[in-house]
């Protein structure tokens, strides 16, 4: 079976039966490797290993490839919600199947979520067998999500190196007028999207604020608000373990003796319950407001 070694020697997902047969392969050793499942075979010739992503395999098995929202989630640039199903489809395509069955014929009713993109690809020739271009991806999540999250998946997709700002150009480019703003209020410093939500809240507010901000004793913080106010935006992926827990409070307390206040934000409470981030912060500001610094 060397021929799969193709999969591993090129990195692709999606192997065709050409590029099989010239690895070595031929018509009856395909056969019997998918019927002793070393081998998938997904979608009118094309093939991937066991074990291959069941997004990729899903967005193949329609007759497209991933894309939008769901491609980026698999290469780690922050998206409201992973939704496994967003697929690109070239304009005219035909005998499109069923995602969870290549023997059935695509249809309404059993599309099992599916999400279908028809817009043509600014880059066609950067897509793989079974990936649209980053830059299409992003152009597609732009009109996929509300304007805040786009802003957040925009920020990391260039914080990631994903996408250049020369490609953000060519996306904008290409969307009608109503997406300017999103470009506008992009800053690709953002290391993660709910830091890039709590900008846009803090913002609406019309306070003065920076973003990744080096304090000395302290390091980077996420953001500065009025020259006071210290807001980092947690999450459970980055500041659950219990070393990273006494890291931050060390941080906090660092903070405090420095003269800052301090505020840590729950990634559910800056996605899902913004107004109570935003009284959290008013909250804050209110109070130093209320007290007269002493200088010792």
């Amino acid at each position: 079976m060397s021929y799969l070694r193709i999969f591993e020697q090129t990195g692709i997902l999606i192997a065709s039966r050409d590029e099989l047969l010239g690895a070595g392969a031929n018509g009856r050793v395909l056969t019997r490797d998918v019927r002793d499942g070393r081998l998938l075979r997904i979608y009118r010739d094309h093939y991937a290993l066991p074990g291959t992503s069941e997004q990729v395999i899903r967005a193949v098995r329609v007759g497209g490839r991933l894309a939008c929202v769901s491609d980026l989630a698999d290469r780690g640039v922050f998206v409201f919600r992973d939704h496994p199903g967003h697929i690109h489809l070239e304009r005219g395509a035909s005998r499109l199947r069923s995602p969870g069955d290549r023997y059935v014929s695509l249809a309404k009713g059993n599309r099992d979520g599916v999400e279908l993109h028809w817009h043509p690809l600014l880059c066609p020739d950067d897509a793989t067998a079974h990936a649209v271009a980053a830059i299409d991806s992003v152009a597609q999540a732009m009109r996929c999500q509300p304007p805040r999250m786009a802003v957040a998946t925009l920020d990391s997709a260039l914080n990631k190196r994903i996408i250049t700002p020369e490609d953000v150009r060519l996306i904008f480019a290409s969307l009608p007028p109503r997406f300017q703003p999103i470009q506008a209020l992009s800053d690709g410093r953002a290391e993660a999207g709910s830091e890039t939500i709590v900008r846009l809240l803090v913002r609406a507010l019309g306070l003065q604020f920076d973003i990744q901000v080096f304090i000395d004793g302290v390091g980077r913080v996420d953001l500065l608000i009025e020259g006071c106010l210290v807001v980092e935006a947690d999450s459970r992926a980055h500041h659950s373990a219990l070393d990273r827990y006494v890291v931050d409070r060390e941080r906090d307390t660092t903070l405090a003796i420095l003269g800052y206040m301090s505020l840590r934000l729950r990634n559910e409470t800056i996605m899902y319950r913004p107004e109570r981030a935003v009284a959290a912060i008013n909250g804050l500001l209110r109070a130093r407001n209320h007290f007269r610094t002493v200088l010792v």
